[in-house]
């Protein structure tokens, strides 16, 4: 039976083992980028293309080292949904405070983007895989609200006042509309023309 060191007494720095820190920042940089290709190979392919071995393969890894990671497809992308949520999140807060209408346009940018897509794809498997859709209802339920609260902070949205609340949902879910209208044909122009319009509105509602 081995030594053991009292609870008060600190184990030399020389004798900490020196790759023990470097490990561990290896694995989060490797678990990092599986999740973060998942979430590309999801936007790009699908859930029917995105295998555990394209994903480690894109991501410069062994399936194996994949595998340790995440022992089932199942279980990579129930973690690619919190990271798809944990970054759009993240990209909501990053907003800068700024005029109504830019703000409009940033929060439309963040439903048009690759997040959105890996989201949607997420969505569609959700619906035929049961293993995912409890996750994806959850986590979905947590960021629209997170995303509903920022907005009406970005917005300076006073919700004590009647109709604003339904006003701010109705923003974001004309932004989620205009993100699938995307997804399909570049929609560019006309977004643009729909934005500037929900902005007027938003500023004749909001005062």
């Amino acid at each position: 039976m081995g030594a053991v060191t009292p609870p008060n007494e600190r184990v030399p720095h020389d004798r900490v083992p020196a790759d023990r820190s470097p490990k561990q920042d290896r694995s989060r940089a490797t678990r990092k980028r599986l999740l973060e290709a998942a979430v590309a190979c999801l936007a790009e392919h699908g859930w029917a293309g995105s295998t555990v071995s394209v994903v480690a393969e894109r991501a410069g890894v062994s399936r194996g080292a994949a595998q340790h990671h995440f022992p089932t497809r199942e279980d990579l992308f129930t973690a690619a949904v919190e990271y798809v949520a944990e970054e759009r999140s993240a990209a909501l807060r990053a907003l800068p405070v700024q005029g109504r209408a830019e703000v409009v346009a940033a929060l439309v940018d963040l439903y048009t983007g690759p997040l959105f897509r890996a989201a949607l794809q997420l969505w569609v498997a959700a619906s035929n895989e049961p293993q995912l859709r409890p996750r994806v209802t959850e986590l979905e339920a947590r960021v629209g609200r997170e995303t509903h609260r920022i907005a009406v902070e970005l917005l300076a949205a006073d919700e004590t006042r009647p109709g604003v609340r339904e006003t701010v949902q109705g923003l974001l879910d004309m932004a989620r509309g205009l993100g699938l209208a995307n997804v399909l044909t570049d929609d560019t122009a006309r977004r643009r023309r729909v934005v500037a319009q929900w902005a007027a509105l938003l500023e004749r509602e909001l005062g």
